[in-house]
């Protein structure tokens, strides 16, 4: 059932099944997949790095592992056809940064529910994104 038809969604995946269950509730707020804007946001990696160092990673190769695993999950979850936009940086800023980029209708975004002093210390991303977006922002607590 359809009960808030949106032509763009935004949603961002960090590969926890809390993510793949905002994706799920996102595919039943679109007609077509096609209209969903999947995101993963990966951390900014130092140069000091092993990996970097040995030249055994690098960017590209990240953008790579992360785009063939988002493929993987939309395909078993009927999401073909979903844009997937990997980016790096802090995730909620690049999260309402691209959804302002493609003038999302909303951001479905998951949250853990962290209290306490790991909130205060972690931060949320969805709160962040709350206070950033242009846009709705549907928050699924678990």
């Amino acid at each position: 059932m359809n009960w808030l038809p949106r032509k763009t969604i935004v949603v961002p995946i960090d590969f926890s099944d809390n993510s793949f269950r905002a994706l799920d509730t996102s595919l039943e707020l679109v007609d077509d997949p096609r209209h969903l804007h999947v995101i993963h946001v990966l951390p900014i990696i130092t140069p000091n790095e092993p990996g970097v160092i040995w030249e055994m990673i690098d960017d590209q190769s990240r953008i790579t592992h992360a785009s063939d695993a988002l493929k993987n999950k939309l395909t078993a979850r009927k999401a073909d056809g979903s844009q997937i936009i990997i980016r790096f940086g802090d995730p909620g800023h690049q999260i309402v940064d691209y959804a302002q980029e493609i003038h999302a209708d909303l951001i479905v975004i998951s949250s853990r529910g962290q209290t306490g002093l790991t909130r205060l210390l972690m931060g949320s991303v969805a709160e962040k994104v709350v206070r950033l977006a242009h846009c709705p922002v549907l928050v699924l607590k678990k």
